[in-house]
C-alpha cells in the first residue's frame, strides 16, 4: 500500500510539474498590445522616399525661440526634403501667455531674423491672445493687433484648438469658436487677404469609451490627460459644429481646416464638406495614416479634391516626412507607419497623378498664402 501510494504521488506531482513549466512557458509568451510589433514577412517592392519628387510648402509647422543656428539646420534639413517653404504657425509663440514678453515684439524678432538669414524660405502666421476676453475693448484691440501683425509680415492668422476647449472669458465661461465677439476677427483676415488656419477639437474617439472598440486606445492609454467627456469642456460635435457655423457665417474668409477636421477616416462627408464650403480648404497635417490604409479612395478624394488640399505635417521632424512622401507618391504596399500610437496598421501609397502632386505640395498654397516667393518653385 506504502509503495501503490508513494508511486501514485509522484505521478501527481509530475503532471503538475509538467502543468506548470507549460504554463509557465505560456505565460512567458504573453505581452502587451504595446510591445507586439511583428517584423512583416511580405516580400513586396519597397521605394522608400526620402526626398519630394516636387518642391513643398510645409503649410503646418510650430518653431520656438527661433535662432540663427536653428534656421540654418533647418534650411539644410528642408534642402534635403526638397521643402521650398516653411511655414511657422507660432509667430507669437509661448510670449502668447506670458506677461514678460511682448507678443509682438516676439513676433517681429522672428520674421526679422528668418528674412534675415534665409529670405523667402519662411512664412509666418500670426496668433489671437484670449487674455480679457469678453472685456470691453477685447475686440478692438485685436483687431488692431491683427492689423499691425499683418503690417510687419504675418501672412496668415493660426488658430489652436484651445479655442473651443480650454479658453475662457472673463467670468469663467467656455468660449466657443463661433463666439460673436470674433466675427470682426474672421472678417477682418478676409478684408486683409489673409488665410486662417484653424484647428477645432481632438480626433473624436477621444470623447468615446476607453475600450476595445476604440481605435485610439493605445494614445488615450499613453496621454491618459487626452481622454475627454460629454462634458470636458463639451461634446465633439457641438464643437466641430461651432466651427463649420464661422465658415458659413464668413465666405468672404479663405480658411484651412487642420487635421483635415477630423475627417480623414469618412472622405464622402470630407467631400461634402468642401462642397458646402467653398471656401475652405484641407490641411493633412497629422492625418497621412488615414490615407494610407485606403490607397484607392484616398486616391480619388485626392483627385477630385486636388484644388483644395495643402501639404502639412505639424510636429517637425525629418525623417517622419518620408512615410507622407511615400503614402503620396509611390504605390508601395503594406509598409510601416512611424508612431504606432497613432495608427497600429500599415501603409499603401496612393501613387498620385504629378499635376495632382504639384497641386498638393505647392500649387494651393501659392494661391491660397500671400507674399511667398514663387521663383523657388518650377512653374
Amino acid at each position: 500500500m506504502m509503495i501503490k501510494f508513494t508511486h501514485c504521488f509522484a505521478l501527481k506531482v509530475c503532471f503538475f510539474l509538467f502543468l506548470s513549466a507549460n504554463y509557465q512557458g505560456l505565460n512567458a509568451q504573453e505581452m502587451g498590445f504595446e510591445e507586439y510589433n511583428p517584423t512583416s514577412t511580405l516580400v513586396v517592392p519597397e521605394n522608400p522616399v526620402m526626398r519630394a519628387k516636387f518642391p513643398f510648402v510645409d503649410i503646418h509647422s510650430h518653431q520656438w525661440n527661433v535662432t540663427q543656428e536653428l534656421i540654418q539646420r533647418l534650411v539644410r534639413e528642408m534642402d534635403e526634403l526638397n521643402m521650398a517653404t516653411m511655414v511657422n504657425l507660432s509667430g507669437k509663440g509661448f510670449a502668447r501667455s506670458r506677461e514678460e514678453i511682448n507678443a509682438q515684439e516676439y513676433l517681429n524678432s522672428m520674421i526679422r531674423r528668418f528674412n534675415g538669414v534665409a529670405p523667402g524660405r519662411f512664412i509666418v502666421f500670426t496668433n489671437l491672445g484670449f487674455e480679457g476676453f469678453g472685456g470691453e475693448d477685447w475686440v478692438e484691440k485685436a483687431v488692431a493687433e491683427l492689423e499691425t501683425d499683418v503690417q510687419n509680415g504675418a501672412n496668415g492668422l493660426k488658430i489652436y484648438k484651445s479655442l473651443g476647449l480650454s479658453v475662457n472669458d472673463i467670468n469663467g465661461n467656455r468660449v466657443p469658436i463661433n463666439h460673436p465677439d470674433l466675427d470682426p476677427i474672421w472678417a477682418k483676415c478676409g478684408e486683409l487677404g489673409i488665410p486662417v488656419l484653424i484647428h477645432a477639437a481632438d480626433p473624436a474617439p477621444f470623447w468615446e469609451p476607453m475600450d476595445a472598440n476604440n481605435e485610439r486606445w493605445l494614445e488615450l492609454k499613453i496621454n491618459p490627460n487626452r481622454k475627454r467627456g460629454a462634458d470636458n469642456p463639451a461634446p465633439f460635435e457641438q464643437i466641430i459644429a461651432e466651427q463649420h457655423h464661422v465658415f458659413r457665417k464668413h465666405p468672404g474668409t479663405t480658411f484651412i481646416n487642420a487635421h483635415m477636421g477630423w475627417m480623414a477616416n469618412d472622405l464622402a462627408k470630407a467631400g461634402k464638406h468642401l462642397e458646402e464650403y467653398p471656401n475652405v480648404n484641407f490641411g493633412i497635417g497629422a492625418v497621412i495614416a488615414e490615407f494610407g490604409r485606403q490607397p484607392r479612395m484616398a486616391r480619388q478624394f485626392f483627385i477630385d479634391y486636388q484644388d483644395r488640399i495643402l501639404f502639412g505635417k505639424d510636429a517637425y521632424n525629418k525623417e517622419e516626412f518620408y512615410t507622407y512622401f511615400r503614402v503620396l507618391e509611390t504605390a508601395d504596399e503594406y509598409f510601416p507607419y512611424y508612431k504606432k500610437y497613432h495608427a497600429f496598421w500599415r501603409m499603401y501609397g496612393l501613387d498620385l497623378p504629378d499635376e495632382v502632386l504639384k497641386k498638393v505640395y505647392y500649387k494651393n498654397a501659392l494661391r491660397i498664402i500671400p507674399n511667398m516667393d514663387a521663383s523657388l518653385f518650377p512653374e
